[in-house]
């Protein structure tokens, strides 16, 4: 029996790499989506040792550039087959500036990696996930898609648009059986680069683990169509800036 497709745009060492391991060992081939094979080297390495009969391949895209997408997802139904579940596990820079000192090319660039990008793969997947009566598609967000922001104003407008997608496409395509799903992760995940951000102020439980939020993915994947979630917020349970 052939394994359903999972396709992962955004497969770096973090949560990419334990979304691409969690969904392999589910029984999931793997189709990374990155503008560089390299860019998805930890997550092809996680999936293919998650299981060894996973079907685990790279296709090149730039999400900035949306026909490069429909190009990355033509090439994956050609050669896999057609995507059951799409991980858009794509951030925008987290630049740090007040709202007028904003340059037009640094919010153009902001809205096409986290919304125009979300748009075409979405767009590439979805009718055929319509057509078959199920399917499901994650956007990993945060809360800055709840909030303004004073200090990273590029980063909350690219998640708010993020978060209207997200909810548009869920409106309009749930009662076709797909599963839409904008995951806001309030948290900082447990990375090395994050571990050494924290350095001795880092305790136990501050930082997620990625392969626990992986494992929520999962888990709302699996969730009946009677009792959907379409908005799942993560955070470790130490947290203390919840307002």
């Amino acid at each position: 029996m052939p394994r359903p497709i999972c396709a992962l745009v955004g497969g770096g060492e973090g949560l990419g790499r334990a979304l691409a391991g969690k969904f392999s060992a589910e029984g999931y081939d793997i189709a990374l989506i990155s503008r560089s094979q390299r860019g998805s080297e930890a997550a092809a390495q996680a999936a293919s040792a998650a299981s060894s009969g996973a079907n685990v391949r790279f296709f090149a895209a730039d999400v900035t550039e949306p026909q490069s997408v429909e190009r990355a997802f033509a090439e994956i139904a050609e050669k896999m087959g057609a995507v059951d579940v799409l991980l858009y596990n794509v951030r925008g820079e987290f630049t740090a500036c007040e709202p007028l000192e904003m340059t037009y090319e640094a919010l153009e660039n902001i809205c096409r990696v986290e919304i125009i990008g979300a748009f075409a793969a979405s767009k590439a997947v979805m009718p055929a996930m319509r057509s078959r009566g199920e399917g499901s598609v994650f956007f990993s967000s945060a809360t800055a898609a709840f909030r303004g922001s004073k200090t990273h104003p590029l980063y909350a407008i690219g998640k708010f648009g993020l978060r209207g997608l997200s909810q548009s496409l869920a409106k309009a395509y749930s009662g076709d059986g797909v599963h839409i799903v904008h995951v806001r992760l309030d948290c900082d995940l447990d990375v090395p680069l994050m571990r050494a951000s924290y350095g001795d102020r880092l305790k136990p439980g501050m930082l997620a683990s990625p392969e626990d939020v992986a494992q929520s993915y999962w888990l709302t994947h699996l969730q009946p169509k009677s009792a959907w979630s379409n908005e799942i917020e993560l955070r470790p349970h130490t947290e203390l800036w919840t307002y």
